[in-house]
């Protein structure tokens, strides 16, 4: 799961196979870069088999299975991803056995890949898809779940209302959720920022349903680095612009619309807590660098408002092991009966990786889950292949890593900072991590 390739051939075929159990159906989606279809012909099922222009098709194997054979080559601009589904109309997909996605060249039969997956409860799943990243195209492994069936899968990706013939053997259609009441605070904010906000935060419950996770409550944590290479990220208002999307998660997740926020560098500094109705004004006054002011030859600082971080004292280096520290005490301290999602961004230069190491080996007993994003292409060092090292009692560490986070739409963005909590939560709670 979360495993991609590049794919060097334009014509391929996704084969949904099983061992044994219930039929599974299999359909594909055509995304635009929002991962929204754009009207109901960007669905090719057994019933609908053929997209325009044919470069999606649905077709059997020799086998009896359902696969959809994609000419790459075909496809238009618009079409950023194609997600294969799955569902099956007769109880839940773990009743399936064997369920597995093979990614074949179509014209030799290769196999590119194969990805074998374990359902439970979920009545639906996205298996895989192939997605272009920077004009080529990818496969990813996704195996993310719905228990609401093709029809509520459909939804999320905005086949609403599902289409008047559903695919066989879909369910009926489910109504629309009902919207998500407001946060605390959240009525405070700007129309527009208060308009983002709430689709943002039905974005974070639809990424979370992928992982078969709703209603869930945690406390969310937010460090952002400030080294010095980060200031043009920062100069642009990229940063900026992330923490306002990370605090969707916290309006969503923290039950009381406040999330605890650090900055660091060569040392870290605890930033004023993110109050949602004071987000326009905690952007302002917190999410900055250097804030340092030339008279003639002389540096001084400009003059700065309550809770405000002297950027100085900060630094310039990379010390990520400080931070993370500093909020593993931060968590000890202030014990909450509730699960902690550290959302990490950094633009790289990781070289303390012994260090960092250390202090996330011995996290891994802790009720923290730490999600690591990459801003950018640089060293990441330890934080790239963390989660594959042994020796922990859980899997503490997700990463991933964006060329330009401005590029990335929320649905691909929270899709992939919410696909390892999921896993966390059901781990910690099975070792006991989490009570």
């Amino acid at each position: 799961m979360g495993a991609n390739l590049p794919v060097d051939v334009d014509r391929v075929r996704l084969e949904l196979g099983r061992a044994d159990g219930p039929a599974v159906s299999a359909a594909a989606l055509l995304l635009t870069g929002a991962g929204r279809v754009r009207s109901g012909v960007d669905l090719v099922a057994r019933d609908q088999p053929g997209a325009p222009g044919d470069a999606v098709r649905h077709v059997g194997t020799p086998d009896g299975a359902e696969a959809v054979e994609v000419d790459l080559a075909a496809l238009p601009d618009s079409t950023e991803r194609v997600a294969l589904c799955a569902w099956t109309g007769s109880g839940t997909l773990g009743r399936v056995t064997g369920l597995r996605l093979r990614l074949v060249a179509a014209g030799s039969g290769t196999v590119l890949a194969h990805f074998d997956m374990a359902p439970r409860s979920e009545t639906a799943l996205v298996a895989g898809e192939l997605y272009r990243r920077e004009g080529r195209w990818r496969f990813r492994a996704v195996g993310q779940g719905y228990d609401h069936g093709f029809a509520g899968l459909a939804a999320d990706f905005g086949l609403t209302p599902a289409p008047a013939r559903a695919p066989r053997p879909g369910p009926a259609p489910r109504p629309a959720p009902p919207a998500r009441p407001q946060t605390r605070g959240e009525e405070l904010l700007p129309a527009d920022m208060g308009e983002r906000l709430s689709l943002r935060k039905q974005q974070v419950a639809t990424s979370l349903r992928k992982g078969g996770l709703t209603g869930v409550t945690a406390r969310v944590i937010l460090v952002l680095d400030a080294s010095g290479s980060m200031s043009g990220l920062y100069a642009k208002g990229t940063v900026a612009r992330v923490a306002e999307r990370m605090a969707a998660v916290a309006a969503l997740l923290d039950d009381d619309g406040t999330m605890q926020a650090w900055t660091f560098a060569t040392r870290p500094a605890r930033l004023p807590d993110l109050h949602l109705g004071e987000l326009p004004e905690w952007l302002r006054l917190h999410v900055r660098v250097g804030q340092l002011g030339v008279i003639g030859r002389k540096k001084r600082p400009k003059s700065r408002a309550d809770g405000q971080v002297d950027m100085r004292t900060v630094g310039i280096q990379n010390e990520e092991q400080k931070v993370i520290a500093d909020v593993r005490a931060y968590v000890r301290d202030h014990p909450v009966p509730l699960p902690t999602l550290v959302l990490f961004f950094s633009d790289g230069g990781v070289y303390r990786s012994k260090e960092i190491e250390r202090e996330l080996r011995a996290a891994a007993d802790e009720p923290v889950f730490w999600q690591f994003v990459g801003l950018g292409r640089s060293h990441y060092g330890v934080l790239e292949y963390f989660d594959t090292l042994p020796g922990r009692t859980v899997d503490n560490v997700g990463f991933f890593a964006v060329d330009d986070v401005d590029q990335v739409a929320d649905p691909e963005l929270y899709d992939r900072l919410l696909s390892e909590f999921p896993l966390w939560l059901g781990a910690a709670r099975e070792a006991g991590v989490l009570r």
